[in-house]
């Protein structure tokens, strides 16, 4: 069994983008201690033992940028580069076109900016994939979750869903090849975007299951995530 793990990471990340500035970078590029956050993440997967390869799309005015960034990091010859796509899901979907799978073989997804994702959690999912065809990482809710009506000037409580019924979805997302690869065919098909990866499986009517995250496995969406993100690198060194 090959476990790969793919790596969307061609989007914008306006939300970290001091506004109007043009020419910033990707926010997979920005950097922590002076590394991109993307290599922050590769590194993790790339030193895993259970990771046969790693696949990771990116723009393509990135390309060849990052691939010398892979050199340097000594990462070249375990990470294939894919041109992304304008949208999260065409860009896991290019890079599932360029994989050579067995129908059990095992294909990660994760966050390029999820940097601080550990083996316990890879392991864990890789684990309930093989066990049930589909699994994800992640946390209960903590707080109370509203659900709301929008309204001209803000919004309307209209009820309170139950935490215990209630994840927040993290990454890995991990599936059977077979399983994601006719989740996105017919998504395609269809043409339907979903909100991730369990999305497109959850449609097909397939159980998705779910493995305990982490508060570590943040996303680094904003400058005020950036902050946490240097600290908990800190705390790591």
């Amino acid at each position: 069994m090959k476990v790969t793990v793919i790596i969307p990471a061609a989007g914008l990340g306006t939300r970290m983008a001091p506004a109007g500035k043009k020419g910033a970078p990707s926010k997979q590029f920005f950097e922590i201690s002076g590394v991109p956050i993307v290599i922050h993440t590769l590194r993790v997967f790339a030193r895993n033992q259970q990771v046969s390869q790693i696949v990771v799309a990116v723009r393509k005015n990135e390309m060849e940028r990052f691939t010398r960034q892979l050199e340097k990091e000594k990462l070249a010859e375990k990470v294939k580069v894919v041109e992304g796509g304008e949208h999260r899901q065409e860009s896991v979907a290019n890079a599932l076109s360029q994989l050579k799978a067995a129908p059990d073989d095992i294909v990660l997804v994760h966050d390029a900016v999820r940097p601080f994702v550990d083996d316990e959690i890879i392991a864990n999912v890789i684990h309930e994939v093989e066990r049930h065809g589909a699994a994800i990482a992640g946390l209960p809710a903590v707080d109370t979750i509203k659900q709301v009506e929008r309204a001209a000037e803000g919004a309307i409580v209209t009820s309170t869903i139950p935490r215990e019924r209630i994840v927040q979805a993290q990454t890995p997302q991990g599936f059977r090849y077979e399983l994601i690869k006719r989740a996105f065919d017919s998504a395609s098909a269809d043409g339907f975007t979903g909100t991730d990866e369990a999305s497109l499986v959850e449609r097909l009517g397939e159980s998705v299951w779910v493995v305990m995250g982490s508060a570590r496995n943040i996303k680094i969406t904003t400058p005020a995530d950036m902050e946490l993100a240097e600290y908990l690198i800190g705390l790591s060194s």
